[in-house]
């Protein structure tokens, strides 16, 4: 990020960063069973695999804005 975090927001982050990465294994863990079943709603695999993109992408964000930026 292009600014410094008070600890309040980097908590808020960190909260909101596992809160994420629970609701992504409990997708990953729902699409493995749908899969492992064989007869599945292939529109709700769809579904549970986009939020689970969209999820990567907001925890990916998160994960960048707690890590510091090092100048090499």
């Amino acid at each position: 990020m292009t600014r410094d975090m008070s600890d309040e927001e980097r908590a808020e982050f960190a909260t909101e960063l596992e809160r994420l990465r629970e609701e992504h294994r409990d997708l990953d863990a729902a699409i493995g069973a749908l899969t492992a079943v064989g007869a599945y709603d292939r529109l709700q695999l769809q579904r549970l695999k986009k939020r689970k993109l969209v999820l990567r992408d907001r925890i990916t964000f998160l994960e960048d804005a707690l890590t510091p930026d090092i100048i090499a």
